[in-house]
């Protein structure tokens, strides 16, 4: 071994020791437990006892010489049909028939586009997979064969 004239220093960090601090004190968790208030619904024969008038027992007499109110279309948006629904009072307003044909030409072109996409990489993978594999080992043939040369 030799012999040092002087060791060498190695220099160092002091750090000042850790601050203390106490262990967090956990309160034990607490569950609110659900409650309500029980509606009470007087039945559908409640009357007041005998012997007591309840408020408004009247019955108010119905006027025969009103006329019955005239109903009213809905506002019916511009580039569309009402359509009645057979076997009842019920119209429906449906878009234009030109608005129908464009919104079903455009899903069944996205639908056959997203039925393309995912069937013609498979396809092209199936096809294309025994030719590279081929080419592969072609390569790698001749590599082997000019490395043992």
């Amino acid at each position: 071994m030799a012999d040092w004239k002087d060791p060498p220093v190695i220099p160092y960090i002091a750090l000042p020791d850790a601050p203390f601090l106490p262990p967090p004190v956990l309160e034990v968790p607490r569950a609110d437990i659900p409650n309500y208030k029980p509606l009470v619904v007087p039945p559908n024969t409640l009357q007041p006892p005998p012997g007591i008038e309840g408020i408004n027992t009247e019955e108010e007499p119905q006027k025969e010489d009103t006329k019955p109110t005239p109903t009213t279309k809905p506002n019916i948006p511009i580039g569309s049909q009402i359509i009645e629904v057979p076997f009842t009072d019920i119209e429906l307003s449906v878009p234009d028939t030109d608005i129908m044909t464009t919104a079903a030409t455009t899903a069944a072109i996205s639908v056959a586009a997203t039925l393309t996409a995912t069937s013609v990489p498979k396809w092209l993978v199936k096809i294309f997979k025994p030719i590279i594999k081929k080419a592969w080992s072609k390569l790698t043939k001749k590599e082997n064969q000019s490395l043992s040369n």
